[in-house]
């Protein structure tokens, strides 16, 4: 969407209100939890800062059926859209887990991802989740009036590859404001100046998707979590931001 000032104001209040919700949950981030006790926190958080989980009971492009679940919880191999409530994992040492969620405020959305360790983890998932924290940063100082979508996805796959990660070609970030997934598309590599051309006032949500293998991933059996292929774990971290005629302005952070 291209956001008018008066939608940018609903935006920005939701935006703070989702990145509180997040960080809130991050400290439940514990061994021994349960991945859906975290799905139910979610929902009360979500209620208590006056907001509805924007994800509980949509339907995705090619999903058979609405989403379960408040929050988008993805564990070690489990790449995106893990779904926490229906079968259930209970959190170990070592684990890493990826909270996504978006928040629809006065019927606007904003979306946001951040991935977190479970207690100490070993070298190589610290090393994955500074990797795509960095790759978050480059592609939002690309989202840029005449920047396109595949300057942000060459950023992206250029950080995963200087670590020796990979990224997922069919996953990437998206327009947001008015639904969940708008246009354009944002994929996590690509050849810059290709494809889209940002505008002022566009309202992106950039999320950098970083595998530890080689990237290839599967449709899990539930119809909504992707899992890599190889069983190598992945991490992601989102912002919805706008695009100004300057830097761009990222919605989803704490006041």
């Amino acid at each position: 969407m291209k956001a008018t000032e008066k939608e940018l104001k609903i935006l920005r209040e939701g935006g703070k209100r989702l990145a509180t919700i997040l960080h809130e949950l991050s400290m439940h981030i514990v061994p021994g939890v349960s991945t859906d006790t975290l799905n139910g926190e979610a929902l009360e958080l979500a209620h208590r800062y006056g907001g509805e989980p924007a994800f509980l009971g949509y339907t995705p492009g090619g999903a058979s059926r609405p989403y379960p679940a408040a929050i988008c919880m993805s564990v070690n191999e489990e790449v995106v859209h893990g779904v926490p409530n229906e079968h259930p994992k209970v959190l170990r040492e070592g684990d890493v887990v990826t909270l996504d969620m978006g928040l629809v405020h006065n019927g606007l959305i904003t979306d946001m991802a951040i991935t977190v360790p479970v207690g100490k983890v070993d070298v190589e998932t610290a090393r994955l989740i500074s990797a795509a924290r960095e790759a978050l940063t480059v592609a939002i100082a690309a989202a840029r009036i005449k920047c396109t979508t595949g300057d942000i996805g060459a950023v992206v796959e250029a950080t995963a590859k200087r670590h020796g990660f990979s990224t997922p070609h069919e996953l990437g970030g998206h327009g947001v404001g008015r639904s969940v997934h708008e246009e354009p598309f944002i994929p996590n590599f690509g050849k810059p100046g290709t494809g889209v051309r940002f505008e002022e006032g566009m309202v992106l949500a950039i999320e950098p998707i970083i595998i530890a293998g080689k990237g290839d991933i599967v449709l899990a059996s539930d119809g909504f979590t992707y899992v890599t292929k190889d069983g190598t774990r992945a991490a992601q971290f989102e912002h919805t931001v706008v695009v100004t005629d300057g830097n761009p302005e990222i919605l989803t952070q704490e006041a």
